[in-house]
């Protein structure tokens, strides 16, 4: 029996060497905050101090008198995401997009409350800082589901609700999740995400992510996977992951009186088309437009057609709002 044990803490020892040795070998480390703002924090951006140690990274621009478009992110993304709609639609609007707690150069939220409440209550605290009256919001992805939860919760601030390929149905038939979404869930390997995240695995959610791939370009790749890696990020994605989800109804759904677009990729392998569809059915007062041969983000993938739609749908929506 004695040398049963001792051949077991013989196989223990070697098998946390091996482990240990190999976490060492592949592990990632966080990113430099200072290099990261230089690099992907310069003008126009600027930093909000929300208070309680949460300092928004936003980029403002367009005419100060212009309506305004605020636009939200999607998950593990950055305000980055929302680059081709600003240079497309700054001279009839001001754009406001900024990157959500837990990601980009924000980085975690000082009390890791990753809920819907909290998102939206960041989109209202920045109204208020930025002295906004009333606005269109606009959400990819996990953006969508913090865009409709806001206008449910204010909806007398919001002038018009854009959803692009949005969250929010409870049980949408996913073709497939990417692999760094199936690790983020997993209880044990959610820990080893938070230190191991090699490039490859992030090229490889891009790629599920785009239809045309030369889209995914190597500094594309390299901004995902530096942002994520920004003190605090990676633990956010695990705690986010790890929140209970708020989905949406018929009845919140309903609840929506403002103009809703709602835009898709007909090949989103993240949030099915389908989706489109029950959004559609739920809300009253919307349009939908579906992109074809086009992923999980439009506004990058469809960048000419999908600002020239919202366009179009503001001025015929919004004009006497």
């Amino acid at each position: 029996m004695r040398r049963f044990w001792r051949v077991l803490a013989t196989i223990v020892v070697v098998l946390a060497v091996v482990l240990g040795a190999a976490f060492l070998l592949f592990r990632t480390p966080d990113t430099d905050p200072a290099a990261m703002r230089a690099k992907y924090g310069g003008p126009p951006s600027q930093f909000v101090d929300l208070g309680g140690g949460l300092n928004i990274h936003l980029r403002d621009t367009g005419p100060r008198n212009a309506p305004v478009l605020m636009l939200i992110h999607g998950s593990n993304a950055s305000l980055h995401t929302w680059e081709p709609w600003a240079k497309r639609l700054e001279q009839q609007y001001r754009i406001i997009r900024f990157d959500l707690p837990g990601h980009g150069l924000t980085g975690p939220h000082p009390r890791r409350d990753y809920t819907m409440r909290s998102y939206a209550d960041v989109v209202e605290q920045l109204r208020l800082k930025l002295h906004l009256a009333r606005f269109v919001i606009a959400g990819n992805s996990m953006g969508g589901s913090v865009a409709w939860h806001y206008a449910l919760w204010h909806p007398e601030r919001v002038r018009a609700l854009i959803l692009v390929d949005s969250g929010g149905q409870p049980e949408p038939m996913r073709t497939s999740v990417p692999l760094g979404f199936r690790i983020a869930r997993t209880p044990v390997l959610r820990y080893f995400a938070t230190q191991i995240t090699p490039r490859a695995l992030i090229e490889s959610t891009l790629d599920d992510s785009f239809t045309n791939r030369e889209l995914v370009t190597p500094a594309m790749v390299d901004r995902y996977w530096e942002l994520l890696r920004y003190p605090g990020n990676r633990q956010a994605t695990v705690d986010r992951f790890s929140t209970r989800r708020d989905p949406a109804s018929p009845a919140r759904l309903q609840a929506l009186k403002m103009p809703v677009l709602i835009l898709w990729g007909a090949d989103d392998k993240l949030i099915p088309v389908s989706s489109a569809n029950w959004f559609a059915q739920q809300i009253p007062d919307h349009q939908v437009i579906i992109y074809p041969a086009t992923g999980h983000v439009p506004m990058e993938e469809r960048a000419d057609e999908s600002a020239r739609d919202v366009l179009d749908f503001l001025s015929e929506h919004t004009a006497d709002r």
